[in-house]
């Protein structure tokens, strides 16, 4: 569905993705960890064209990108397919909810505004946030906005989400209710790469663990096997606190 071939990133002098390749398949949960600055999130970046690489080949569905030779046709075509969610929710402070989730199918997709007013309504439902349609985000808590913020990516009907650290800004107590809806569209078959340093959620939500270090992926694995037996020693390092731990719960 989804493949990462050879993708370089430089910022400057700093090279900060050392060539990944990454395979994602229909239904796949990727979740990828690795210390700050090993590059995660500059890749979730590169795959939705926030950040363009350097060097590299993106495959969806079949058709290949250059990420060097791109050009606006070739990434709208994968914005179109790829959503994406932000660490800090980047909702607009001027409309409600429900306007943050039908802009872009109004604006972008020329939904008539009565039919995207039904969908928002629906995906706002699924993420717990039926009485919420007409509050502006100042609003809203964390948690709420960065449920709207999935509500908003859900919306084009995306062939993959990607989620960039979804719950670093919340307050921890507020981290359960956006994980909660993560698990929800695991189960229904939403295909996700997942940017966490959750690693309950990663191990029991992700059905493929991918580690970063400096630009370059160390290891991956199925979580079971990444969690109890790591085979790379800057994985077990970076794992350390987790690994003895026959139960680890959120």
């Amino acid at each position: 569905m989804l493949e990462l071939k050879g993708i370089h990133k430089n910022f400057g002098k700093h090279e900060i993705l050392k060539g990944i390749n990454i395979t994602v398949e229909k239904g796949d949960v990727v979740a990828i960890l690795g210390p700050s600055g090993s590059g995660k999130t500059t890749l979730l970046r590169c795959v939705n064209f926030l950040e363009r690489a350097d060097h590299g080949v993106i495959n969806l569905e079949g058709v290949e990108t250059n990420c060097k030779t791109a050009g606006k046709k070739d990434i709208l075509r994968i914005r179109k397919k790829v959503s994406f969610v932000f660490q800090n929710y980047n909702l607009f402070k001027n409309k409600t909810a429900l306007e943050n989730v039908t802009t872009g199918l109004i604006v972008a997709q020329k939904l008539p505004r009565e039919q995207a007013n039904a969908v928002g309504k629906e995906l706002l439902n699924k993420v717990g946030l039926s009485d919420k349609y007409n509050s502006y985000p100042c609003k809203l808590s964390g948690g709420q906005q960065q449920r709207v913020g999935i509500a908003r990516a859900m919306a084009t009907n995306p062939d993959i989400i990607l989620f960039d650290e979804p719950t670093s800004a919340l307050d921890p107590e507020l981290v359960g209710e956006v994980l909660d809806v993560i698990k929800k569209l695991a189960k229904e078959g939403v295909t996700m790469m997942v940017v966490t340093h959750e690693m309950g959620f990663a191990r029991d939500v992700a059905n493929k663990i991918i580690f970063m270090d400096s630009g370059s992926v160390i290891e991956t694995g199925a979580p079971r096997e990444f969690f109890r037996a790591p085979k790379e020693a800057r994985t077990r390092q970076f794992l350390k606190r987790f690994i003895d731990e026959p139960e680890y719960i959120i």
